[in-house]
């Protein structure tokens, strides 16, 4: 099992930036990006490889980009130009695959970290 750390999240306005970021306890291949808003369901936002390879979903292509430093086990989710509907709690997660946007292909998750943007 890896525990998976986020943080970065808090309140911003709408318009701002945020980078989220997720330390993993050890290595890990691929790892991917979530988001979950109050009574909706969980949201596939970003998936990376150990190689860097990524794919997004089509919603937040553009505006959310995903990075990985294998040294420090860690990736990151540069969030830009936010909206209120970014509104979320965000969650990294780790999958066996070499990248997957199913969360059920997905088998060890981090507690979450809130983001608030504000109108």
């Amino acid at each position: 099992q890896v525990l998976l750390v986020e943080s970065g999240g808090g309140l911003v306005q709408a318009g701002d930036s945020l980078r989220l970021s997720c330390a993993a306890s050890g290595r890990t291949n691929g790892m991917g990006w979530f988001r979950q808003a109050p009574g909706e369901e969980r949201e596939f936002l970003a998936a990376i490889s150990t190689s860097g390879g990524v794919t997004y979903n089509t919603a937040v292509k553009g505006r959310f980009t995903i990075s990985r430093d294998n040294a420090k086990n860690t990736i990151y989710l540069q969030m830009n130009s936010l909206r209120p509907d970014d509104t979320a709690v965000y969650y990294c997660a780790v999958t066996p695959l070499v990248v997957a946007t199913n969360q059920y292909d997905y088998n060890d998750w981090g507690q979450g970290t809130q983001v608030t943007v504000s109108s």
